[in-house]
């Protein structure tokens, strides 16, 4: 079994519409952190002398919002939900991120929507239909332009076709190598300034207050991937109680 990383880096040094906070504790302050907590909570006089070099165990402390780095959004995300209340993140199936998975190649749509029928002749050419509950990753190839302005604005996402094929089917995890599985917020703003069509105001999002499904953005190497199907994803999100979204960590697991 070969483990493949899927995931990208959560990084302050990226660009970011919602920047990156990272800020870290040194060994060295960290002892005398502990030490005034010590003394604070418990009334405990603690020298940070008799530790060794004077420290104790650095830490980190990061600002940043769930939909930071590889991620996967719960239904509650998608806003009110016809059916009820929507699951958090935190109260959805584990068996949903462990799945086999498939790859469709979108690379040549460029920016802009990814229909139905562009879908199915993905399936055709790779020769493998998704099954139920199975995996569906998009490769955009977007992952290129990650810690960039770029990676906001220029990819696909699906259109209203695109999502409602993939969910008649039975997948429940939708995936993308992109900032967001809908298509970028300019194409999108644009596309109803010219047409006033609310279909197209982030279908794909929209679609999870119907259906209940989930969605894994910001993936990364899916052109290392041996072949577009054959493998497991792996990718069990934070449990973060009453969380829209919690950080993951994507694998792929290849059969050798």
């Amino acid at each position: 079994m070969r483990l493949l990383d899927l995931s990208s880096p959560i990084d302050a040094g990226f660009w970011e519409p919602d920047p990156v906070v990272h800020t870290v504790m040194s060994a060295a302050e960290g002892a005398r952190h502990m030490a005034s907590e010590m003394k604070e909570h418990f009334d405990l006089d603690f020298p940070v002398e008799t530790l060794p070099g004077g420290e104790f165990l650095t830490n980190d402390t990061v600002t940043l919002t769930t939909h930071t780095g590889t991620h996967v959004d719960a239904p509650s995300h998608y806003g009110t939900a016809a059916h009820g209340q929507a699951r958090h993140i935190d109260q959805m199936p584990l068996e949903w991120f462990h799945r086999p998975a498939l790859v469709v190649d979108v690379r040549d749509v460029g920016t802009g929507t990814i229909s139905a029928e562009r879908l199915k002749e993905g399936f055709d050419r790779i020769g493998r239909t998704p099954e139920e509950l199975d995996i569906v990753i998009l490769h955009t190839g977007a992952s290129a332009y990650v810690g960039t302005p770029r990676y906001f604005t220029e990819f696909a996402g699906l259109d209203r076709s695109g999502i409602t094929y993939l969910l008649d089917l039975g997948v429940r995890v939708i995936g993308t190598d992109a900032f967001s599985l809908d298509a970028p917020f300019t194409h999108i703003i644009d596309a109803y300034r010219r047409t006033g069509d609310r279909d197209v105001l982030w279908p794909a999002h929209f679609a999870g207050r119907e259906r209940e499904y989930c969605q894994i953005e910001r993936l990364a190497h899916l052109d290392e991937l041996p072949a577009p199907h054959g493998f497991h994803l792996t990718c069990f999100p934070v449990k973060l109680a009453g969380g829209g979204a919690g950080w993951a960590r994507a694998v792929a697991m290849i059969e050798d």
